[in-house]
């Protein structure tokens, strides 16, 4: 514990210098964008001690999983008849587009399958929480697993800003349409809530419910990469790939199944999301401590051009889907 404290403050600084600034100067973006650019800069300048590793490692990684699983408290199967079968069907399809789209650009610009299946995750499903999950399903690099986490989660800035403005334009702010838009794009739960505020209340809360489903998938989305992986791996390499699923996504498809047959409480699930939330910010310190900015700048373009790609293509699809199943 001696040696994990030293890196565990610094993270646990970073996210309340990230909080606060996230609520007084810039609550368009969030803590959690904040964290990564804040945990980058001390990481890669005068926080780059060895001291500092074990508690760091251990803010991004244990905290991450302690954030998902406290997420499936908050979290309702009954979202699912809610959306009813049109908006379930357009959530399943474009996920589905996304991960694949992800996955052939990844082979397409010669990244690494672990770095397409960690992309494919975070953009398809719930961005930081959905990486955390699939990295050791997979056996993903610490590495790779902080890269994507930083991508998706710039994409998910960017695209956040964007996306009431082009609904606008779509759609004239329409709720149904304008929701599925921001629900079924945007990488965080966080990011969608944010989004959405900007349009009305109405489409913030719907558009919560589209983001939800896709939470609901998490699982689903796991299993299906492990076994990508599996399937196109070396015996060798197979032995680096999980095959259980991790505790803390059974975790929280245990808490969802709880909450959603109302054996936990509301109180107790909006604890759990204040805690989650906060979590997932000290974890998120760690991971941009953890990157290294030369390896991404060295990589740049590339990166720059595959997040871009996927992010126009989740727009495009979500638009073509939302014609065919919400008209």
């Amino acid at each position: 514990m001696r040696t994990i404290l030293p890196g565990l403050i610094w993270c646990l600084g970073i996210a309340i210098i990230s909080k606060f600034v996230a609520v007084t100067l810039l609550p368009e973006i969030g803590a959690a964008t904040i964290a990564i650019f804040l945990g980058m800069i001390v990481g890669n300048t005068f926080g780059k001690g060895d001291y500092l590793k074990k508690g760091t490692k251990f803010s991004e990684s244990k905290l991450l999983e302690i954030s998902v699983f406290l997420l499936g408290a908050t979290v309702s199967f009954n979202t699912l008849r809610s959306l009813g079968l049109h908006g379930v069907g357009f959530i399943i399809c474009q996920m589905s587009i996304v991960i694949f789209i992800s996955i052939m650009l990844g082979k397409k610009l010669n990244m690494t399958n672990d770095f397409a299946y960690l992309m494919a995750s975070g953009n398809a499903v719930c961005g930081s929480s959905a990486i955390a999950a699939t990295a050791p399903a997979i056996g993903a690099s610490e590495e790779e697993k902080g890269l994507a986490i930083t991508m998706v989660n710039i994409t998910g800035t960017v695209l956040m800003l964007l996306l009431p403005f082009i609904a606008g334009l779509l759609y004239h702010h329409e709720t149904n349409h304008t929701s599925a838009l921001i629900g079924g794009v945007l990488q965080s739960v966080g990011q969608v809530v944010a989004s959405g505020s900007m349009v009305n209340n109405d489409v913030k809360q719907l558009s919560t419910l589209y983001k939800l489903v896709r939470v609901i998938l998490l699982v689903v989305v796991v299993i299906l990469l492990a076994n990508l992986k599996k399937h196109g791996t070396t015996n060798q390499e197979k032995r680096k790939v999980k095959t259980r699923v991790p505790w803390y996504v059974i975790g929280f498809v245990a808490a969802c199944l709880l909450y959603s047959v109302g054996l936990v409480p509301n109180v107790i699930s909006n604890g759990c999301k204040i805690i989650s939330g906060y979590l997932e910010i000290i974890a998120l310190a760690g991971i941009g401590m953890n990157v290294n900015i030369k390896k991404i700048l060295s990589q740049g373009k590339k990166l720059t051009l595959y997040a871009t790609i996927i992010g126009i293509s989740q727009i495009v699809t979500a638009v073509i889907f939302i014609e065919l199943f919400l008209s």
